[in-house]
């Protein structure tokens, strides 16, 4: 069994992280801190978690991590760097959701995260945690960063087109649109229910931190820079990303058979048939990514939909994925819940 800790256990992520681990047949979840709710039993903050997770938050500083195999960070962006190196050299790995290891530029880290970085070792070795791209380097790593959310789903419905070079690589535009839970769990004015409900608005439009590593991850996958317009939006919904991308053709192939033949054996990448349209709810919940590829008035712009759940996919589901390729472990296991609808 795999000895699991996970710091940072009482935001969105993290309770989707626990609901995710306890139906994991390799885990033994060994430690959860939180400062704040140290002495509290998990399932007395999180009643869904009731008659499956037995633990109680530890403080920081006095829970057992050393002795885990693997520890999640699931904390704010600047936690992870600070806390990494000590496990790492203790022996643990390590995968954080947070953005801390996920540029590998750190002066572009610190301009968009307006911090210094603590372990700019680890971000030299640390690999960057996307599946379908990086399996082999992840199975190997000692510290994985989990991507973001908006570049999971912007990648994913980019890379087929990036990788076969098939689309004017200048222009690129990602119109994308977020659940209010990807601003995490916290009382913050414009993710009340009175302001964020019965509205829709775009935000971070002169720039936003998941532009540059969504930039990273397409240049890896070209070798060649990328031009990329990238608009988020909050959606008045509580979790989901659906991002539409736009890409000008610039050579003429089987769009459908591309994208069909790129993701045939992803498990957790389903390429719709042709004329389809995800949504959000398709994958609530799930560990998936649905995309769809359309040519509008056989013209010269290809439109890619994608969807992923932001907590799952997005975020702790990913994580779980990595661990399991870190691990050995089939790379399903404890992923194969099907998406809840209504």
């Amino acid at each position: 069994m795999i000895k699991v800790g996970i710091v940072g256990g009482t935001g969105y992520s993290g309770v989707e992280l626990l609901r995710l681990l306890a139906q994991h047949s390799g885990v033994e979840l060994t430690a959860i801190t939180s400062r704040k709710e140290a002495g509290m039993a998990v399932a007395d903050l999180f009643p869904s978690l009731r008659g499956r997770i037995g633990l109680t938050f530890s403080d920081p500083a006095n829970a057992p991590l050393t002795s885990c195999d693997v520890v999640f960070f699931a904390t704010p962006n600047g936690v992870a760097m600070g806390e990494a190196r000590s496990l790492v050299e203790a022996g643990v790995r390590i995968v954080d959701i947070s953005a801390d290891f996920r540029i590998r530029d750190v002066g572009e880290w610190e301009k968009w995260y307006r911090m210094k970085h603590a372990a700019p070792e680890l971000v030299a070795e640390a690999v960057y945690g996307l599946p379908e791209v990086n399996r082999a380097a992840i199975s190997k790593a000692r510290v994985v960063a989990n991507p973001g959310c908006y570049p999971t789903a912007v990648q994913l419905g980019f890379l087929p087109l990036i990788e076969a070079n098939v689309v004017d690589l200048d222009h690129l535009i990602a119109d994308a649109k977020s659940g209010v839970s990807g601003a995490g769990r916290k009382a913050e004015t414009h993710i009340l229910f009175s302001e964020a409900s019965d509205n829709f608005a775009a935000y971070g439009v002169p720039g936003h931190r998941h532009w540059p590593e969504i930039l990273q991850g397409l240049a890896q996958a070209t070798g060649k820079r990328v031009g990329l317009t990238f608009v988020p939006h909050l959606a008045p919904m509580i979790r989901g990303i659906h991002a539409t991308l736009y890409a000008r053709i610039t050579g003429d192939v089987d769009f459908q058979a591309l994208y069909e033949s790129r993701y045939a054996t992803e498990p957790f990448v389903d390429v719709l048939p042709p004329g389809r349209h995800p949504d959000t709810r398709s994958v609530r919940a799930a560990n998936v990514c649905r995309i769809a590829v359309h040519r509008p008035h056989d013209g010269d712009m290809l439109v890619v939909l994608a969807v992923i759940d932001n907590l799952v996919k997005g975020a702790a589901g990913q994580a779980v994925q990595n661990m399991n390729l870190m691990f050995g472990m089939d790379e399903t296991t404890g992923l194969v819940q099907l998406p809840v609808i209504p």
